[in-house]
């Protein structure tokens, strides 16, 4: 069984198991998604049934492969002798879908998909212990580094305080500088 489907303004021409790339639609990649807008419906050996624009209570069924964006476009727009040119570029929002089923009457598909989902979910569970395992190393070699590091930690502190200091320093230094060459000069004027 096939349908023609409009989504996006464009029209499609779909059967169970194919993938097609649409405008962006919702949905998450692993989620089911209606397209309720069905303009035909046909099957091997039968007329077809159109609708008038649509065929009421069907859908297809389809899973979200993946949420990406279309090759890039150029748009470049001129105005001859007017010294006037604009380049854009663009690149259009799509997703990929797998069509799931054709569904004259509407039904939804079986929960085969839900199951399927969970499984990889579990997989990735069990992906996630064996990252975590790795982790634990990692956290014993830092809890060595910073016993290292601590005396480190110190200086720091200690160079606060110094900063601290040397701008003290530097403005008593920088107004006492002119009495002392003052002194100065007066010492070498009795010599």
């Amino acid at each position: 069984m096939f349908a023609v489907i409009k989504s996006g303004g464009k029209q499609y021409r779909v059967a169970k198991d194919d993938i097609i790339t649409v405008e962006r639609l919702l949905g998450e990649p692993g989620d089911t998604v209606a397209l309720d807008t069905v303009l035909m419906l046909g099957e091997d050996g039968k007329a077809p049934t159109v609708g008038t624009p649509v065929i009421d209570k069907a859908a297809v069924f389809a899973e979200v492969v993946e949420q990406s964006r279309a090759d890039k476009i150029i748009v470049f727009k001129k105005q001859r002798r007017q010294n006037h040119r604009r380049k854009n570029g663009h690149r259009q929002l799509q997703t990929v879908l797998r069509i799931t089923e054709v569904s004259p009457t509407g039904a939804k598909p079986k929960a085969a998909a839900k199951k399927a989902a969970p499984k990889k979910e579990a997989d990735k569970a069990e992906a996630k212990p064996a990252k975590k395992e790795a982790a634990p190393a990692k956290k014993a070699e830092s809890a060595e580094k910073p016993a290292a590091k601590k005396p480190a930690a110190k200086k720091p502190a200690a160079k606060k305080a110094d900063a601290d200091a040397k701008p003290a320093a530097k403005k008593a230094p920088a107004k006492k500088a002119a009495p002392k060459k003052a002194a100065d000069d007066a010492a070498k004027d009795k010599e």
